[in-house]
Protein backbone atom coordinates (compact mmCIF):
# COMPACT_ATOMS: atom_id res chain seq x y z
CA UNK A 1 0.00 0.00 0.00
CA UNK A 2 1.01 3.80 -0.80
CA UNK A 3 1.34 6.19 1.48
CA UNK A 4 -1.47 8.08 -0.49
CA UNK A 5 -3.91 5.12 0.16
CA UNK A 6 -2.60 5.48 3.63
CA UNK A 7 -4.22 8.88 4.00
CA UNK A 8 -7.39 7.48 3.06
CA UNK A 9 -7.33 5.04 6.08
CA UNK A 10 -9.86 5.73 8.58
CA UNK A 11 -7.50 6.02 11.67
CA UNK A 12 -8.10 4.31 14.82
CA UNK A 13 -7.85 3.72 18.52
CA UNK A 14 -5.68 2.16 20.48
CA UNK A 15 -7.28 2.24 24.21
CA UNK A 16 -4.87 1.82 27.43
CA UNK A 17 -6.18 1.30 30.40
CA UNK A 18 -4.47 2.30 33.90
CA UNK A 19 -2.67 0.00 36.42
CA UNK A 20 -4.43 -2.93 37.68
CA UNK A 21 -6.99 -2.80 35.16
CA UNK A 22 -8.59 -4.73 31.70
CA UNK A 23 -9.66 -4.12 28.72
CA UNK A 24 -13.01 -4.34 29.79
CA UNK A 25 -13.53 -1.05 31.58
CA UNK A 26 -13.57 0.74 27.93
CA UNK A 27 -16.48 -1.06 26.69
CA UNK A 28 -18.97 1.12 27.52
CA UNK A 29 -17.64 4.06 25.44
CA UNK A 30 -17.08 1.58 22.44
CA UNK A 31 -20.70 1.61 21.80
CA UNK A 32 -21.21 3.91 18.97
CA UNK A 33 -17.95 4.97 18.51
CA UNK A 34 -17.99 4.67 14.88
CA UNK A 35 -14.18 3.99 14.67
CA UNK A 36 -12.06 0.82 14.16
CA UNK A 37 -10.57 0.15 17.70
CA UNK A 38 -8.23 -1.90 19.13
CA UNK A 39 -8.51 -2.73 23.08
CA UNK A 40 -5.12 -3.57 24.85
CA UNK A 41 -4.06 -5.52 27.88
CA UNK A 42 -1.22 -5.62 29.67
CA UNK A 43 1.38 -9.01 29.34
CA UNK A 44 0.37 -10.68 32.40
CA UNK A 45 -3.55 -10.96 32.22
CA UNK A 46 -5.03 -14.16 31.82
CA UNK A 47 -2.01 -15.69 32.72
CA UNK A 48 -2.57 -18.74 35.40
CA UNK A 49 1.18 -18.99 36.56
CA UNK A 50 0.51 -15.85 38.00
CA UNK A 51 2.83 -11.99 37.31
CA UNK A 52 5.71 -12.30 36.29
CA UNK A 53 7.04 -9.64 38.80
CA UNK A 54 10.74 -9.37 36.57
CA UNK A 55 8.81 -7.58 33.79
CA UNK A 56 10.03 -4.40 33.05
CA UNK A 57 8.50 -1.16 31.44
CA UNK A 58 9.56 -2.17 28.10
CA UNK A 59 8.49 -5.25 28.55
CA UNK A 60 4.85 -3.77 29.10
CA UNK A 61 5.68 -1.59 25.80
CA UNK A 62 6.64 -4.27 23.40
CA UNK A 63 3.88 -6.59 24.20
CA UNK A 64 1.32 -3.56 23.60
CA UNK A 65 3.05 -2.79 20.33
CA UNK A 66 3.34 -6.16 19.37
CA UNK A 67 -0.86 -5.60 19.36
CA UNK A 68 -0.45 -2.72 17.33
CA UNK A 69 1.74 -3.85 14.60
CA UNK A 70 -0.42 -6.81 14.12
CA UNK A 71 -3.45 -5.11 13.70
CA UNK A 72 -4.36 -3.96 10.24
CA UNK A 73 -5.81 -0.44 10.69
CA UNK A 74 -2.36 2.22 10.13
CA UNK A 75 -2.89 5.09 11.28
CA UNK A 76 -3.36 5.23 15.07
CA UNK A 77 -4.93 7.60 17.76
CA UNK A 78 -3.52 6.04 21.41
CA UNK A 79 -6.30 6.82 24.01
CA UNK A 80 -4.03 5.84 27.46
CA UNK A 81 -5.64 6.15 30.94
CA UNK A 82 -3.69 6.53 34.11
CA UNK A 83 -0.48 4.29 34.16
CA UNK A 84 -0.97 3.98 30.55
CA UNK A 85 0.43 7.37 29.66
CA UNK A 86 4.16 6.75 30.68
CA UNK A 87 3.59 3.78 28.64
CA UNK A 88 2.14 6.17 25.84
CA UNK A 89 5.30 7.86 25.50
CA UNK A 90 7.82 4.98 24.92
CA UNK A 91 5.32 3.58 22.74
CA UNK A 92 4.90 6.45 20.63
CA UNK A 93 8.60 7.04 19.72
CA UNK A 94 8.01 3.12 18.15
CA UNK A 95 5.11 4.00 16.24
CA UNK A 96 7.01 6.88 13.99
CA UNK A 97 4.41 7.91 10.91
CA UNK A 98 1.50 5.92 12.20
CA UNK A 99 0.87 8.15 14.94
CA UNK A 100 -1.88 10.89 14.63
CA UNK A 101 -2.43 11.64 17.97
CA UNK A 102 -2.54 10.93 21.54
CA UNK A 103 -5.82 11.06 24.20
CA UNK A 104 -4.59 11.12 27.85
CA UNK A 105 -7.45 10.26 30.04
CA UNK A 106 -6.61 11.26 33.90
CA UNK A 107 -2.95 9.92 32.80
CA UNK A 108 0.31 10.17 34.23
CA UNK A 109 2.86 11.85 32.40
CA UNK A 110 6.51 11.86 33.77
CA UNK A 111 8.52 15.12 32.72
CA UNK A 112 11.05 14.01 30.51
CA UNK A 113 10.85 10.81 30.13
CA UNK A 114 11.22 9.84 33.45
CA UNK A 115 9.01 6.91 35.90
CA UNK A 116 5.81 6.93 36.97
CA UNK A 117 6.97 7.25 40.94
CA UNK A 118 9.21 10.56 39.18
CA UNK A 119 5.59 12.57 39.34
CA UNK A 120 5.46 12.10 43.23
CA UNK A 121 6.93 14.49 45.35
CA UNK A 122 10.39 13.17 46.63
CA UNK A 123 9.04 12.11 50.48
CA UNK A 124 6.60 10.37 48.73
CA UNK A 125 8.30 8.77 46.06
CA UNK A 126 10.66 7.35 48.29
CA UNK A 127 7.79 6.07 50.72
CA UNK A 128 5.78 4.49 47.45
CA UNK A 129 9.21 3.13 46.26
CA UNK A 130 9.29 1.18 49.76
CA UNK A 131 6.01 -0.03 49.86
CA UNK A 132 5.66 -1.12 46.23
CA UNK A 133 9.22 -3.24 46.92
CA UNK A 134 7.93 -4.88 50.61
CA UNK A 135 4.04 -5.01 49.80
CA UNK A 136 3.73 -5.10 46.10
CA UNK A 137 1.49 -3.16 43.82
CA UNK A 138 -1.86 -4.36 45.01
CA UNK A 139 -3.74 -1.67 47.74
CA UNK A 140 -5.61 -2.57 49.67
CA UNK A 141 -9.10 -2.80 48.84
CA UNK A 142 -9.97 0.09 50.80
CA UNK A 143 -7.78 1.93 49.06
CA UNK A 144 -9.01 0.92 45.23
CA UNK A 145 -12.32 1.55 46.45
CA UNK A 146 -11.71 5.44 47.67
CA UNK A 147 -9.07 5.93 44.82
CA UNK A 148 -10.61 4.53 41.90
CA UNK A 149 -14.29 4.11 42.75
CA UNK A 150 -15.25 7.19 44.69
CA UNK A 151 -18.15 8.15 42.03
CA UNK A 152 -19.12 4.31 40.53
CA UNK A 153 -21.83 2.16 41.35
CA UNK A 154 -21.31 -0.26 44.12
CA UNK A 155 -21.73 -2.90 41.17
CA UNK A 156 -19.00 -1.17 39.01
CA UNK A 157 -16.81 -0.81 42.29
CA UNK A 158 -17.23 -4.70 43.55
CA UNK A 159 -15.94 -5.44 39.80
CA UNK A 160 -12.83 -3.15 39.75
CA UNK A 161 -11.93 -5.00 43.30
CA UNK A 162 -12.45 -8.46 42.12
CA UNK A 163 -10.72 -7.98 39.11
CA UNK A 164 -7.54 -6.26 40.12
CA UNK A 165 -4.23 -7.30 39.15
CA UNK A 166 -1.29 -6.37 40.15
CA UNK A 167 1.96 -5.07 37.87
CA UNK A 168 5.39 -5.51 38.41
CA UNK A 169 7.14 -3.25 40.08
CA UNK A 170 8.94 -2.16 37.82
CA UNK A 171 5.97 -0.84 35.47
CA UNK A 172 6.72 2.00 38.05
CA UNK A 173 10.01 2.63 38.54
CA UNK A 174 11.32 2.40 35.22
CA UNK A 175 11.68 5.32 33.09
CA UNK A 176 9.70 5.75 29.84
CA UNK A 177 12.87 7.72 28.50
CA UNK A 178 10.59 9.69 25.98
CA UNK A 179 9.12 12.76 25.55
CA UNK A 180 6.02 13.51 24.32
CA UNK A 181 5.89 13.35 20.54
CA UNK A 182 4.76 15.66 18.81
CA UNK A 183 1.53 15.13 17.56
CA UNK A 184 -1.81 16.54 18.56
CA UNK A 185 -2.73 15.91 21.83
CA UNK A 186 -5.33 16.54 24.53
CA UNK A 187 -5.46 16.11 27.87
CA UNK A 188 -8.95 14.95 29.83
CA UNK A 189 -9.03 16.20 33.53
CA UNK A 190 -10.84 14.56 35.91
CA UNK A 191 -12.42 17.06 38.50
CA UNK A 192 -13.71 14.49 41.08
CA UNK A 193 -10.43 12.23 40.75
CA UNK A 194 -9.19 11.08 44.19
CA UNK A 195 -6.12 9.06 42.82
CA UNK A 196 -4.35 11.84 40.91
CA UNK A 197 -5.77 15.15 42.09
CA UNK A 198 -6.01 17.70 39.68
CA UNK A 199 -3.30 19.59 41.03
CA UNK A 200 -1.74 16.59 40.13
CA UNK A 201 -2.91 16.83 36.81
CA UNK A 202 -2.35 20.49 36.18
CA UNK A 203 1.61 18.90 36.58
CA UNK A 204 0.98 16.04 34.15
CA UNK A 205 -0.35 18.53 31.74
CA UNK A 206 2.25 21.02 31.77
CA UNK A 207 4.76 17.81 31.06
CA UNK A 208 2.47 16.85 28.19
CA UNK A 209 2.19 20.40 26.51
CA UNK A 210 -1.18 19.21 24.70
CA UNK A 211 -2.95 20.94 21.90
CA UNK A 212 -6.39 21.34 24.16
CA UNK A 213 -7.57 20.33 27.48
CA UNK A 214 -11.15 18.90 27.79
CA UNK A 215 -12.78 18.06 31.68
CA UNK A 216 -15.33 15.56 32.57
CA UNK A 217 -17.03 15.76 36.12
CA UNK A 218 -16.37 12.60 37.34
CA UNK A 219 -13.61 10.12 39.12
CA UNK A 220 -10.86 8.05 38.04
CA UNK A 221 -12.67 5.82 35.79
CA UNK A 222 -14.75 8.33 33.40
CA UNK A 223 -15.18 5.48 31.06
CA UNK A 224 -17.53 3.16 33.74
CA UNK A 225 -19.19 6.68 35.04
CA UNK A 226 -19.25 8.90 32.39
CA UNK A 227 -18.72 6.99 28.85
CA UNK A 228 -20.59 9.10 26.88
CA UNK A 229 -18.67 11.92 27.69
CA UNK A 230 -15.70 10.22 26.93
CA UNK A 231 -16.67 9.23 23.93
CA UNK A 232 -17.75 12.48 22.65
CA UNK A 233 -14.31 14.47 23.85
CA UNK A 234 -13.17 11.31 21.27
CA UNK A 235 -14.98 11.83 18.41
CA UNK A 236 -14.07 15.33 18.29
CA UNK A 237 -10.52 14.52 18.61
CA UNK A 238 -10.46 12.38 15.72
CA UNK A 239 -12.38 14.93 13.91
CA UNK A 240 -9.84 17.42 14.42
CA UNK A 241 -7.05 15.21 12.99
CA UNK A 242 -9.13 13.95 10.40
CA UNK A 243 -9.47 18.04 8.56
CA UNK A 244 -6.04 19.09 9.13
Amino acid sequence: MNNHAYAQEKPGFVFIHGAGLNSEIWSKVLEGLGYPYLLIDYPNRGIQKGLDKELALADYVMHIKKQIDEWDIRRVIIVAHSLGGVLSLKLAAGLHDRLDGIVAVGAVIPKKGGSFLSVLPLPKRILMSLILRKMGTRPPEAAIRTGLCNDLTEEQAAMIVKKFTPESVRVYTDRADAPAPAVPKLYVKLSKDKQLSPSMQDKMISHFAPHAVESLETGHLPMLSDPDGVRRLLLNFIACAEST
